[in-house]
């Protein structure tokens, strides 16, 4: 079997820079620890953070009064924030500066007066908490089809923004028919989808043709996970989506084939290892990595955070 491991994969800065928090913050405050939703969207990662003593909420009203409470990297809504500094809690903001930047355009569009389309999953944690920031200004479009069914006219003011974790062909489709539509609208001053997605995305078509299946590392609720799976399916590559090793499926294989592996960029490294060495054993072969792009992005831990920590460099 030949293995060819998409690079680049796995997490991204946003990630990196959510884990970091908690693992900084379960030195600092101890436990129980309270992270408001998965701290990104991973199985693996949210299971070991339990073992370790974190709490995961869907409520704020979950979370004790005064304690410590981690904003996950998908970001909240501004009722979030006011309901968790009425019960005391000290707020750690883990949220990915990339949805930060959403949050800041939904914003502006607002205070200047504009009908803000958002392309996005309804339901999504990072999309609740985009909405939440503008919601009598902001109308979710799922589809081209959710255009045509918009009530607003031509006279209106429109602006689209776009969840981050989107497949950019999807974004693209839905953002020819508000053009369309809305001649007009406003667009945003730069790509919303983040580079992370669109990386792992153009290296999955670059290797995909070559394939003969596609593993996609990652859970059912990462958006930018099921997005490189749909991405291999497009390029009429069978793909499939698993946690992790137990999930293979050994008639999916042979010794002669190609297989990429990828993973989302919520999904460790060590799981892509795991599977590489499951394959090796069963089938034998070789690995191969290929790069599209190398990725340097970093992001500053939370400045909370780094002042709990005593960071001398905070504020300079």
């Amino acid at each position: 079997m030949k293995i060819l491991l998409a690079n680049p994969r796995g997490f991204c800065a946003g990630v990196n820079m959510a884990i970091q928090t908690v693992e900084e913050a379960l030195k600092i405050v101890g436990t129980p620890l309270y992270v408001y939703h998965e701290i990104v969207h991973n199985r693996h990662v949210v299971d070991q953070f339990v073992k370790e003593g974190v709490v995961f909420v869907d409520g704020i009203e979950d979370v004790p009064a005064n304690s410590t409470v981690i904003f996950s990297a998908h970001g909240v809504s501004p009722a979030v924030r006011n309901a968790a500094k009425k019960r005391g809690c000290t707020m750690i903001d883990a949220t990915c500066p990339l949805v930060t930047k959403v949050h800041m355009e939904a914003i502006r569009y607002a205070r200047q007066g504009y009908n803000i389309l958002l392309i996005g999953h309804a339901g999504h944690d990072e999309v609740e908490g985009t909405v939440g920031e503008a919601p009598n200004a902001i109308t979710i479009v799922e589809s081209p089809q959710d255009v045509e069914n918009l009530p607003f006219t031509t006279e209106d003011k429109i602006a689209y923004i776009t969840q981050t974790t989107l497949s950019r062909d999807d974004a693209e489709r839905i953002i020819g028919a508000i053009k369309k539509k809305y001649p007009n609208a406003k667009i945003p001053p730069s790509e919303d989808i983040c580079y992370a997605t669109t990386n792992r995305q153009d290296a999955i078509r670059s290797g995909a043709s070559d394939a003969d299946m596609v593993l996609v590392v990652g859970s059912k609720n990462s958006s930018n996970s099921v997005r490189l799976m749909e991405i291999a399916h497009l390029d009429g590559t069978p793909a499939k989506l698993i946690d992790d090793k137990s999930e293979l499926e050994h008639d999916w294989f042979h010794a002669d084939q190609t297989v990429v592996i990828t993973a989302g960029a919520s999904a460790p490294e060590h799981l892509v290892q795991e599977i590489v060495s499951e394959l090796l054993d069963q089938y034998g072969g070789n690995v191969e990595e290929f790069y599209f792009v190398e990725e340097d992005m970093h992001f500053n831990l939370p400045v909370t955070l780094r002042v709990l920590r005593g960071d001398q460099t905070v504020g300079a």
